[in-house]
């Protein structure tokens, strides 16, 4: 029986395992006996290889050869490495694809409007935190509300605490102290709260009322604020915070979801646990749905700086203008002399995991990374936890953490999110919703209950990347609407949040 084997470029010199190869397995389209056995996913260079010869995949050099590579054997972290100088990419990433953009024009979704215009996903009460020495008061009030009558609140989602462990020590680095508050600004801001209750120490470097003056926020009927020590400490303010979510709980279960435009979708791409299929299947299947979503007026949030290096000329090479482009080479600029600073190297990005699934340099991860974010225009860029600014694809800064980039996105204002994996990350993200996509269909049999979308049958053929993209789209629509993705049902989304932390402790 012929191995199934993708070769993913014409000018591709490796291809990749679709299943697990024996050794000495022949795959006569290419005239290579293997000389190892291949996991799934891994790479079998198609021809001999001289030490220093590039690797090329997708049509994009993935790195050198650091041993010579004799035909049919497997290519991975023994013997191929990231380059030390700049190397010429040969072009390639993903190709442009017919889309129907007209398809989701006019769609809608049934969400949460609120006072300022924007529009909410889902309808929660959260008790946040702005440092971590008020966090167990905020889990005690939201312990309070565990077990909520959803037939006496069927409008509320739920009530839970958004815990961290930051917030002091920072005033005296700038950088972390303005990146720390903005992110916690956009969660007290985020539309898929309904009600929020703001809680402080009263002696933080990060005091609850330079929050809200900064960030031009104030206390209103749906936002409540408090400080232990103003409040006569722990016992006290746990009993005034439960008061005001009782009284929240009456009036945000008035709220209703009306129809609505597609357009006040927000979209968080990300990806966790990523593998030799990410680049095939699940990630330029979610760029097709992030495409379609900013044909229809919708928006689209792509992270994780060091994972695009690399490829980062393919996404400059779509910004709309001058100013765009510098910002991506701006950002990858700070993460290079950020990883040079702690002696390491965004090649030190790709997990273990991530090599066990075929994955072996950065640039082959990045790959990946950036089809998430499809094809169209680059509208803008943004700092960590910056509010959206444009409709279409913008790129947020962060790092290639999850449960950090993800923070970001949220605080940017990401109303739900899509996460492809294809190791098997269980991540969910209270307050925004998050739809997993499997990268290929072992996963998604093996973990089926964490997992929302099987993207495998676009890597076995069986359908288009086009289509798959669709098919994402709509399940995002019905997400919006209310449907419970799989990491909800499980509880997921209470401990995600992990706001990136710069900081000089002194």
């Amino acid at each position: 029986m012929t191995a199934k084997v993708l070769h993913l470029h014409h000018d591709d010199n490796v291809v990749v395992a679709l299943d697990p190869i024996d050794q000495g397995q022949y795959l006569p389209q290419y005239d290579v006996h293997t000389l190892n056995p291949i996991e799934s996913g891994h790479k079998i260079a198609l021809g001999d290889m001289k030490a220093g010869d590039h690797v090329v995949k997708l049509g994009v050099v993935i790195g050198i050869a650091k041993a010579d590579i004799q035909k049919g054997e497997h290519v991975h972290r023994h013997n191929l490495k990231m380059p030390e100088v700049a190397i010429t990419h040969v072009g390639g990433g993903q190709r442009e694809r017919d889309l129907p953009h007209n398809q989701f024009k006019g769609r809608t979704f049934k969400g949460y409007r609120r006072e300022d215009g924007r529009v909410g996903t889902r309808n929660f009460i959260g008790i946040l935190p702005v440092v971590n020495c008020s966090a167990t008061v905020t889990r005690m009030i939201a312990d309070h509300f565990r077990h909520l009558d959803q037939d006496k609140y069927p409008n509320v989602d739920g009530v839970f605490a958004l815990t961290h462990q930051h917030g002091c020590s920072v005033a005296a680095f700038p950088e972390g102290y303005d990146l720390m508050q903005r992110t916690l600004a956009g969660y007290v801001r985020h539309p898929n709260f309904g009600g929020m209750v703001v809680i402080g120490l009263g002696c933080e470097d990060n005091p609850v009322g330079a929050l809200m003056k900064e960030h031009d926020l104030s206390e209103t009927a749906t936002r409540k604020i408090f400080e232990i020590q103003s409040e006569g400490g722990t016992k006290s303010t746990v009993q005034a915070g439960i008061e005001a979510v009782e009284k929240l709980l009456e009036g945000i279960n008035q709220d209703e979801r009306e129809e609505v435009s597609i357009s006040e979708l927000t979209l968080a791409l990300q990806c966790g646990g990523s593998d030799g299929f990410s680049a095939i299947g699940a990630n330029p299947a979610l760029g097709v749905a992030s495409d379609l979503l900013a044909a229809a007026g919708g928006s689209s949030i792509l992270s994780e700086t060091p994972e695009i290096f690399g490829v980062h000329h393919l996404l400059k090479a779509r910004a709309v203008n001058s100013s765009v482009a510098l910002e991506v080479d701006q950002l990858i600029d700070w993460w290079l002399d950020h990883a040079k600073r702690w002696d390491g190297s965004l090649d030190d990005n790709p997990s273990e995991g991530n090599a066990e699934g075929g994955l072996t340099t950065i640039i082959e991860k990045a790959l990946g990374s950036a089809s998430k974010g499809g094809h169209g225009p680059l509208m803008d860029v943004r700092r960590y936890g910056q509010p959206l600014r444009e409709k279409g694809l913008t790129f947020m800064d962060s790092p290639g953490n999850d449960w950090v980039s993800v923070t970001g996105q949220v605080a940017t204002g990401a109303n739900i999110v899509a996460f492809t994996t294809g190791r098997g990350s269980v991540f969910g993200c209270r307050p925004a919703p998050s739809v997993k996509l499997a990268t290929n269909s072992r996963l998604y049999s093996r973990m089926e209950d964490d997992m929302d979308i099987n993207c495998g049958p676009v890597v076995e053929g069986e359908i288009s990347l086009v289509e798959k993209g669709c098919e994402i789209l709509e399940m995002l629509i019905e997400t919006a609407s209310g449907k419970l993705t799989k990491s909800e049902e499980l509880g997921f989304g209470q401990e995600e949040m992990s706001p990136w932390v710069i900081s000089g402790t002194v």
